[in-house]
């Protein structure tokens, strides 16, 4: 597939061309963190529909833990956080990616509804 280097190149173009910016650093590994930004869909539109599936299969399992709400009978349905995404026992039982999943609900909600 790709290599590091390619790998490299391939997120360096993409913050050049706006399409990823650095959300900062994983303290655990020391690993640059990224988030895409909606320029990524033209830019790279097979990885905007990986991501996109990604994102809709990581709010599926945490709907189905409990941790947020999801209105399926609305065209665009709102996602709003329950009290569970804000209790550390709870959290703790997530995954390392699920976790790292309600951190960026929390930031992108605040408290409103996504």
């Amino acid at each position: 597939m790709f290599d590091d280097d390619a790998i490299s190149q391939i997120i360096d173009d993409l913050i050049l061309e706006g399409g990823l910016e650095v959300a900062g650093v994983d303290p655990e590994t020391g690993e640059m963190l990224y988030l895409f930004t909606p320029k990524v869909k033209d830019l790279m539109p097979d990885l905007y529909n990986d991501h996109l599936n990604f994102v809709n299969d990581e709010l599926m399992a945490l709907w189905e833990k409990g941790f947020v709400s999801i209105d399926f009978f609305k065209d665009d349905p709102p996602i709003s956080l329950n009290e569970k995404a804000y209790n550390p026992q709870e959290i703790d039982k997530l995954s390392k990616q699920e976790k790292w999943s309600i951190q960026e609900l929390k930031r992108v909600v605040g408290t409103q509804e996504l």
